[in-house]
């Protein structure tokens, strides 16, 4: 009996001592195993660093702020350059200004070959197209029976010029020799006008500063026409 206690315990040990070195040996492997997942998931992977959402949501806002830019400078480019149509524009519009403003002593009939010469193409055609003749007549029937003002009359007399102007005359609108009639013109109202008013100070006063406005825009259109 003895015998088999001793033999029991022997075993029994024997079985422990063998299962403790067991798992004695197998928890550094299963240490090992995890710290390998945890270093595994750590690592990040080539699907983790190419995002396609990311990467997506990056070329949308860079293509935006392209977009954004080139509207800008697109904008700018458009409406920088002045182009001629727009200065004989300013230009018409300033002569038929002086013809009707008081406040200025000169000749203001020189305004009329002028207005002739520097008025651009689209408003010369309509001019001398069927409304435009139709204008003139019940204008001038207006004036044969009724009383019009004598700030009226240049305006009127200018549109009569433009219909019947010639063709070798109206060939010179646009032209180098037609800028340059022009800004003699010009000089010669601004010459008038900066002369008879007596100073720089007076030219711009409350009464003559529209006037003087009007004389300059006519001197510096045709300046800038023949750059």
């Amino acid at each position: 009996m003895l015998t088999l206690t001793h033999t029991l315990f022997t075993s029994t040990s024997t079985s422990t001592s063998s299962s403790s070195t067991l798992l004695c040996r197998h928890k550094p492997h299963i240490h090992s195993l995890n710290s390998h997942r945890s270093a595994h998931l750590h690592t990040p992977t080539s699907l983790q660093l190419f995002n396609p959402l990311r990467s997506f949501v990056q070329n949308r806002g860079k293509l935006g702020m392209n977009q954004k830019l080139k509207r800008g400078f697109g904008t700018v480019c458009y409406a920088a350059p002045i182009t001629t149509t727009n200065l004989q524009w300013i230009c018409t519009v300033s002569a038929a200004v002086l013809m009707v403003v008081k406040g200025t002593p000169i000749q203001k009939s020189f305004l009329v070959p002028f207005f002739a010469l520097q008025a651009p193409a689209s408003l010369t055609s309509w001019i001398k197209g069927e409304y435009g003749i139709w204008t003139a007549f019940l204008a001038l029937l207006v004036r044969l029976f009724f009383y019009i003002p004598g700030e009226l009359e240049l305006p009127f007399i200018a549109w009569l010029l433009v219909i019947v102007s010639p063709y070798q005359i109206a060939n010179l609108r646009g032209r180098q020799e037609g800028i340059v009639i022009s800004l003699v013109i010009a000089a010669f109202i601004a010459f008038q006008h900066f002369t008879r008013v007596g100073s720089l100070r007076r030219a711009f006063d409350q009464g003559s500063i529209i006037a003087t406005l009007a004389i300059s825009s006519i001197v510096a259109v045709p300046c800038l026409l023949l750059i």
